[in-house]
């Protein structure tokens, strides 16, 4: 069966069609197997503004449109069995959401599911862990635009909770300056510390074994603490990066314009403005885990996705 998932998030829009072989509800509790036919990411920065306003921008919804009718091309030519889309923090946030929803259907032909935090938490895990040979118990955490997703679990997920922080949100609500201020530094720092706490108490995440890291923020901080000449998905999936590089890489992307960010070679220009509050996201997680390092992943809710359609 060849299957379409599609994960609409406050920064980007992605589009994985894939062959499934197997089946979840399998007895022995096999999971199905994912090869992939295509992946596409483009950054539609959907959420722009939402934490700010409460609403969509117009020229967001756009934004977004265009890409999608993009990857519906793709879908039709591609002979595609089932197609999912799921959209999550900032079109969970919006006032005029149903706008949104509403150009989804027309574009794609199908109704977008704007999914809790919880359901998005769970889809990251599946994702995340599927092919993960670590200790556990994992604890999964996912640093959206516009969330951070916290999973506790091993084979299956123990306990899950979604926090309204993430790269989009803390640079819009406290770095606003190039490059950020100490002031504002220090203010993203405590907005995140008291998140982060209030998650781990949720999910007891201070017991977990194993930190895994996913979505754009934690790839791309792997790959500049791996000083790769290019961005490279196969020495990035399941890399462990050491607690001291991610504070280097913090520092440094904290420390710099957005300019100079956009001369890294590692670096998606549609991140480059956000990649810092990203950054101090994952730094402070491993700091208040007490985690010596992180498992970077490329696979993630866009899988999980995918699997929910087997």
């Amino acid at each position: 069966m060849r299957v379409a998932a599609i994960d609409c998030g406050t920064n980007s829009i992605r589009l994985l069609i894939a062959d499934v072989s197997g089946d979840l509800s399998a007895p022995d509790g096999t999971m199905p197997a994912l090869t992939d036919v295509a992946r596409r990411m483009e950054i539609v920065r959907l959420g722009e503004g939402v934490d700010r306003t409460g609403e969509l921008a117009p020229e967001a919804i756009e934004r977004t449109r265009k890409a999608l009718i993009g990857y519906a091309a793709e879908i039709a030519e591609l002979g595609v069995d089932r197609v999912r889309m799921c959209a999550t923090s900032a079109s969970r946030d919006a006032s005029n959401a149903e706008d949104f929803r509403a150009m989804v259907r027309s574009v794609l032909g199908v109704e977008p599911q704007v999914i809790t935090g919880e359901e998005e938490a769970l889809l990251s895990f599946a994702g995340a862990v599927t092919g993960l040979d670590a200790q556990t118990p994992y604890l999964v955490v996912d640093i959206g635009g516009g969330s951070t997703e916290f999973v506790v679990g091993d084979t299956g997920v123990r306990n899950a909770i979604s926090m309204d922080i993430g790269c989009v949100r803390m640079t819009e609500r406290h770095l606003r300056s190039d490059p950020p201020t100490e002031a504002e530094i220090a203010a993203a720092e405590k907005d995140i510390t008291a998140a982060v706490d209030e998650a781990l108490r949720a999910v007891s995440g201070k017991d977990a074994a194993t930190l895994v890291g996913l979505a754009g923020s934690v790839t791309t901080v792997a790959a500049l603490a791996l000083n790769l000449a290019e961005y490279d998905s196969d020495q990035i999936h399941h890399a462990r990066i050491a607690y001291d590089d991610v504070v280097r890489v913090t520092a440094d992307l904290l420390g710099s314009t957005v300019a100079d960010r956009l001369e890294l070679s590692v670096m998606h220009p549609g991140r480059a403005d956000v990649i810092a509050a990203g950054a101090l996201i994952l730094r402070i997680i491993m700091e208040r885990t007490g985690q010596a390092s992180v498992i970077a992943s490329e696979h993630d809710i866009l899988d999980g996705i995918a699997f929910s359609l087997a």
